[in-house]
């Protein structure tokens, strides 16, 4: 071959290599993490509901309700993700949960949550389909064929969980969504690994289970957006476009 027939091929070859390394994809390790509570302001979080209070204060987001349980919401839908959040609750009786994929409608809010229940039961770290589903896989207490079944699916669960869950501390929460994969995680334990393709994309939310008085604390908001959610796939009655929403300060 001659030498022109010789750079021809390595020029060609350095082309397909480059192509190849412009189409790989990107490491989860190298996508940055975003902060989503600075610790000082509630800005890119809004309150789609009538009632339920939520102050920035000492560097954590604050719920509390007169009336009834709300959801804090993300302005911004995201689609696959790394989420992770701590949490910490009122030593009285109350319930919380990180929705996730959400759908956001005036003074309403429904889809995937992620459950933080500091109750005896200690269902935390499972997937609850708030407003359509309940517990329809992890545990399945509410789609199961039977009551064995449903039992033999809440005690698979209590194994995964086990003692994960401090009731009287903060727990770091991390939610894993790649297209129907969803995972979750409390304290570093995997309680949740399953597959469901119900919602692609959503919003985040906090929520605030409605006893009056109660103060729930959460902080170390951040997520890595893996794939970005399309804007053109929220409904037109859905989120902050279609909802007056506001954020209560003090």
């Amino acid at each position: 071959m001659s030498k022109i027939g010789v750079m021809s091929m390595l020029l060609l070859c350095a082309g397909l290599v480059g192509v190849a390394c412009a189409e790989d994809p990107v490491s989860e390790d190298d996508v940055p993490w975003v902060e989503l509570f600075d610790g000082e302001n509630l800005d890119g979080w809004f309150n789609p509901y009538d009632w339920g209070n939520a102050v920035a204060k000492d560097g954590e987001i604050h719920l509390t309700t007169n009336k009834r349980k709300f959801f804090f919401v993300t302005r911004k839908p995201y689609a696959d993700f790394i989420f992770e959040a701590d949490v910490k609750m009122p030593k009285e009786k109350s319930n919380s949960g990180f929705m996730f994929r959400c759908h956001v409608k005036k003074n309403k809010v429904y889809g995937y949550q992620a459950e933080v229940d500091p109750s005896d039961r200690k269902w935390s770290g499972g997937l609850y389909d708030e407003g359509r589903r309940k517990w329809f896989i992890s545990p399945n207490r509410d789609k199961a064929a039977n009551k064995e079944e449903a039992e033999k699916s809440i005690a698979a669960f209590r194994e995964r969980a086990g003692e994960s869950f401090k009731r009287d501390d903060w727990n770091t929460y991390r939610i894993e969504c790649r297209g129907d994969s969803i995972k979750i995680s409390v304290n570093g334990v995997l309680c949740s690994d399953v597959q469901d393709s119900e919602d692609a994309q959503g919003f985040v939310a906090l929520q605030h289970h409605g006893e009056k008085g109660r103060v729930y604390r959460f902080r170390k908001i951040r997520i890595k957006e893996l794939k970005p959610a399309d804007p053109a796939k929220v409904p037109a009655d859905e989120g902050p476009g279609a909802v007056d929403g506001k954020v209560v300060k003090e």
